[in-house]
């Protein structure tokens, strides 16, 4: 049976719109899918390590053919344990707040720590990068106070989207579906949408 990882980017709890959409998401798949293993990341738990001059160091040690030694080996082997975690499962639930046009440093930082050669990509000198991610399928929930694909640039760009679902095809998930909810505060009318984002969210968990 599919294993689902919810991967949380936001820290506000319940006041999170994200987070609100990604239990609208989690309450219909446990629905459609009854004894499904079902799991959530907070990325603020502490839990996700940091990527350093060390973890840096063993990443180009491991590109150049070498084997880390030291500090460099005990960064790697958090980030292989890190990496370990996220690739237990085989089908994912992101949901991304956008902060400052982009998405949280935290979530940033869970894709430098687990994002290595070996692990993530593989990379060949001729071909480029190949994404190891096979067989896997994600699920992103976006949301953002003030931008709004509609709106001129004096609400904000997308470094959010574009962003995110550039690392998933690169890291190989191709299969990816994505429901955004912006703007969700700096607007006349935000019941509206939120109603058709709950529908939409919840119409891709029971297809999911």
């Amino acid at each position: 049976m599919s294993k689902l990882l919810h991967i949380s980017a936001s820290p506000r709890g319940d006041q999170s719109e994200s987070l609100a959409l990604g239990e609208t998401f989690l309450a219909t798949y446990r629905e459609v899918n009854p004894g499904a293993e079902v799991d959530t990341w907070d990325l603020w738990d502490g839990t996700l390590p940091q990527f350093g001059p060390a973890a840096a160091h063993a990443k180009m040690t491991i590109f150049a053919g070498g084997t880390p030694t030291g500090d460099q080996a005990e960064a790697w082997d958090a980030a292989r344990a890190a990496f370990q975690r996220f690739d237990a499962y085989d089908r994912y639930l992101f949901t991304v707040p956008m902060w400052n046009s982009g998405v949280p440093y935290i979530l940033k930082q869970f894709i430098d720590v687990v994002s290595q050669p070996g692990m993530v990509f593989s990379f060949d000198p001729e071909a480029g990068y190949t994404g190891l991610l096979r067989g896997k399928k994600a699920a992103v929930i976006y949301t953002g106070a003030v931008y709004g694909d509609d709106r001129g640039r004096a609400f904000g760009t997308d470094h959010q989207q574009p962003f995110f679902h550039d690392w998933l095809e690169w890291a190989g998930i191709t299969d990816v579906t994505e429901v955004a909810f912006r703007p969700n505060l700096a607007t006349a009318d935000p019941t509206t949408g939120r109603t058709q984002a709950r529908a939409t969210t919840t119409d891709l968990a029971k297809t999911f």
